[in-house]
């Protein structure tokens, strides 16, 4: 072994130990970013980039497993990406597919998916929902959300439409859903229903933007921006993403 690797190492380890459990985030939000050019440096095919995206996502979770995350949310396959060649779309479908039959057969994870399914190849998506089907049974303790088919526009008008024909199924005008519209009316109908906003953002791939991601959920989010490409993020780029949220002082707006 290297003596970089034991430094490293050493150094995790003691980044780890530092942490406080009681002010590490509940709830991890993260736009999985850099497959494409990790590949490119790599010299590798973009299907072998989805790939090595998707296989990242299992330590991924592994490692928020660890410091007590509870719920994970990525962002895996944005309505943007569906206009892109049918070539480089299946082979994000394939891989994204193949994951979640995975993370399904583990058994750990209690699966959810985020965003317009109706989007998506009619095949793919119809694996995609039997698996998260699958993990449902095992009464998993750790949710995961796979946003696939997911815009942030295009889950608020999802949203607005639902609530619309709920309304409308009640016999109620639209100059009556006006009069009386809420805020937690609508996010009753978000695809995260039920679910906490999430405490931490992180974004791969030295982008600084949200693109999107959970909108309306991400108002008192804290964000971290990583240059890693996806593929090639590490246990110790989680652990400076949560050293950094735990030295933030959240004030919510107040």
């Amino acid at each position: 072994m290297a003596l970089t690797d034991v430094l490293y190492g050493a150094y995790e380890r003691r980044l780890a130990r530092s942490l406080d459990p009681s002010r590490l985030p509940k709830h991890v939000g993260a736009i999985v970013d850099g497959n494409r050019r990790w590949a490119k440096d790599a010299r590798r095919d973009l299907e072998s980039g989805y790939q090595a995206g998707a296989a990242k996502v299992d330590e991924f979770l592994e490692w928020c497993d660890e410091l007590g995350v509870t719920t994970v949310t990525l962002w895996v396959l944005s309505t943007d990406n569906l206009q892109r060649d049918a070539a480089e779309v299946a082979s994000i479908m394939a891989a994204v597919e193949d994951m979640v039959d995975r993370l399904a057969a583990d058994g750990r994870w209690h699966i959810n998916l985020l965003g317009s399914l109706d989007l998506l190849p009619s095949e793919g998506a119809g694996r995609l929902k039997a698996a998260a089907d699958r993990s449902v049974q095992h009464g998993a303790d750790m949710r995961v959300n796979i946003c696939a088919g997911y815009g942030g526009r295009q889950e608020l008008t999802d949203a607005m439409r639902s609530l619309l024909r709920e309304q409308a199924s009640l016999g109620r005008s639209l100059e009556d859903v006006a009069s009386t519209l809420e805020v937690d009316h609508i996010a009753e109908h978000l695809y995260t229903k039920g679910q906490p906003d999430p405490d931490l953002v992180i974004r791969t791939s030295g982008e600084q933007r949200l693109s999107g991601f959970l909108l309306w959920q991400s108002v008192h989010s804290e964000f971290y921006f990583c240059d890693a490409l996806w593929p090639a993020f590490r246990r110790v780029d989680l652990l400076r993403a949560m050293r950094s949220f735990a030295a933030r002082d959240r004030r919510f707006g107040t």
